[in-house]
């Protein structure tokens, strides 16, 4: 709960219509300079990085020649390399533009606000992090080697360049995001929005929405399903007990809080 102080400061800071979108722009154009960077840097080295991603399908692979990469056209492996460069050049830049948006919405959060926020941005820039180096290091190898067998059962498979793009990055995205949750449970639960009453309460239907999202951003196989549905489970149960920790800590102080204003007023 904010202070009357802090609340005066809040209404002393506050910025006109014209002056946010000033100051909008300026953070959107920051933004776009350390992305612009973060590709120039990537592009660089953009070909060892497309043979990084492609780790996972090699590790899968019974054999070395079932991982080679073919394409349709002549334009595809330059724009695979350029689609490359770019989401490793946003991943760069991602701690700047973080900050950009710490930077334009910290005018309007309470001391308590921002006191959440800080370590909010660099716990979810972690996990984010952790979520990736999961997917890459343990579901793209489990889930890419069911599927190889699977069509080795069919046909020898010729692997195109952008479909194994498209596929590799939404898992890496998906599960960066998805290992967010516990960070979002603390923060949410530090200014009082959400708490572990909430969350043990609709606990089933979590299950099964973490099963459908699976679904709908894996391959149609079961283990790479489970192997992302099971992380987002225990991750929510996780979040229970992040929720739990600092819901109890705010409850405490506000309660002496009130205690303190009760003893003054009487």
């Amino acid at each position: 709960m904010a202070t009357q102080e802090e609340i005066d400061a809040y209404a002393e800071a506050r910025m006109t219509v014209l002056e946010h979108l000033r100051e909008l722009r300026q953070r959107v154009i920051f933004a776009f300079i350390a992305a612009a960077v973060g590709f120039s840097i990537s592009w660089i080295w953009v070909e060892p990085l497309f043979e990084f991603l492609l780790l996972p399908l090699q590790t899968a692979a019974p054999e070395l020649d079932l991982a080679q990469m073919h394409h349709k056209d002549l334009a595809e492996p330059f724009f695979v390399l350029l689609k490359t460069a770019i989401f490793s050049g946003l991943f760069l830049a991602m701690p700047v533009i973080i900050y950009q948006v710490w930077a334009f919405i910290a005018p309007g959060l309470y001391d308590n606000e921002k006191r959440a926020a800080v370590p909010f941005m660099i716990l979810s820039t972690g996990f984010f992090a952790g979520g990736v180096a999961f997917c890459f290091y343990v579901v793209m190898p489990e889930g890419y080697k069911f599927l190889m067998n699977f069509s080795l059962e069919v046909s020898n498979p010729q692997l195109m360049m952008n479909e194994y793009l498209a596929l590799t990055t939404k898992l890496l995205l998906g599960f960066g995001i998805i290992f967010q949750l516990p960070v979002f449970a603390m923060f949410l639960s530090m200014i009082g929005i959400l708490t572990h009453r909430h969350l043990l309460k609709f606990w089933r239907y979590a299950i099964v929405i973490a099963f459908i999202v699976a679904a709908m951003l894996t391959p149609p196989d079961v283990v790479t399903q489970v192997l992302m549905a099971g992380p987002m489970v225990a991750l929510y149960f996780l979040s229970i007990v992040v929720a739990w920790y600092f819901t109890a800590r705010r409850e405490r102080r506000e309660a002496k809080e009130a205690a303190k204003e009760a003893a003054n007023e009487s």
